[in-house]
């Protein structure tokens, strides 16, 4: 099970980092990902990291802005956001695939299995 947290209200330009952490198992065998469902639209891809965190994947909106990471050690993912515009505001979701280690990122929605519950993030003009 994973549980997202760190979500909140922040104007724009500002930055927060989102958690989410996996209870009672190691993420190590996975790659995570954020994804992002903006109000009245569809969920979207925002970014991934393969299980040993040296490859690591953007949606261009947010390219140069978000950094995904994680500790395998304390089986949490990790997304730093900075220079928010309110068009970040979404509810942001963790997602995980169990892949064997040479596995491409995905971008897909469908390729994750596991889905935490969600955190709110709000970026005010």
């Amino acid at each position: 099970q994973l549980q997202a947290s760190g979500g909140g209200l922040v104007q724009a330009g500002g930055s927060l980092r989102l958690s989410c952490a996996g209870s009672g198992r190691s993420l190590s065998n996975y790659v995570l990902a954020w994804f992002r469902q903006p109000p009245g639209k569809e969920r979207e891809y925002v970014a991934s990291i393969n299980r040993r965190g040296g490859s690591t994947h953007y949606a261009d909106s947010v390219k140069g802005r978000f950094s995904i990471s994680r500790d395998n050690g304390q089986k949490t993912v990790y997304l730093q956001m900075n220079s928010l515009k309110p068009e970040d505001t979404a509810v942001y979701y963790c997602a995980a695939d169990s892949v064997i280690l040479s596995a491409p990122l995905s971008s897909t929605e469908s390729d994750y299995e596991s889905w935490g519950q969600g955190t709110l993030v709000t970026v005010s003009s």
